[in-house]
């Protein structure tokens, strides 16, 4: 699939996550591609059945591909915990419960490390992309960044754990930091320069 995404292609986003698809989207932007979603053309999200983030997002983006017709990235990403033996990792949505409630999947997080009376806070952001073409081919790219969580809870501009991970290097919490540093910096970027390196025809 190298060289499968080019200006003025069309890609679907499979993602029902609005934080992702904003910031993926962000990403897209300079590049000149664009991104339905997932939600806008009614695919429903597969179920996440896979022991990886990787493979969830194979799973995701094949499914998305299949049904649309388009080529199709997916994203499966989550907070790994050192001292949590890498919690909550890919059931980091099920720890918010079934409205995927953050706040409540934060609070989770810092009552079994208070449990644990362990003052590591050591963590990392984990993003896993698969590109999809429609006929099953697929590629994917893992990024990861290092970081501190923090209680209480800071910061109102990003999504999920955002509010309590402040990446090593800065003093703000992904909840915290503009937007634009954010997509500079965190596990998803990382990850999705692997994937133009891999997959972008700057000349087409």
């Amino acid at each position: 699939m190298t060289g499968e995404l080019k200006r003025g292609m069309r890609i679907v986003i499979a993602s029902h996550n609005e934080g992702k698809v904003r910031e993926i989207a962000a990403l897209f932007a300079p590049f000149g591609i664009e991104c339905s979603t997932a939600g806008a053309l009614g695919l429903v999200e597969p179920e996440e059945t896979a022991e990886s983030f990787i493979e969830n997002a194979k799973l995701k983006a094949r499914a998305t591909a299949s049904a649309s017709g388009l080529p199709a990235l997916a994203d499966d990403s989550g907070l790994e915990v050192a001292a949590l033996g890498g919690a909550p990792g890919i059931h980091s949505a099920r720890w918010g419960g079934p409205d995927k409630d953050f706040g409540l999947a934060m609070a989770r997080v810092h009552d079994a490390l208070e449990a644990k009376r362990v003052t590591d806070g050591h963590a990392n952001f984990t993003c896993a992309l698969a590109l999809a073409a429609p006929d099953g081919d697929v590629q994917a790219f893992e990024g990861k960044v290092f970081g501190t969580l923090v209680w209480p809870p800071r910061g109102s501009k990003g999504f999920g754990y955002d509010p309590i991970f402040m990446p090593d290097g800065y003093d703000e919490t992904f909840g915290e930091m503009e937007p634009g540093l954010k997509d500079a910096v965190s596990h998803r970027a990382r990850a999705f320069e692997k994937l133009m390196l891999a997959a972008y025809d700057d000349d087409a």
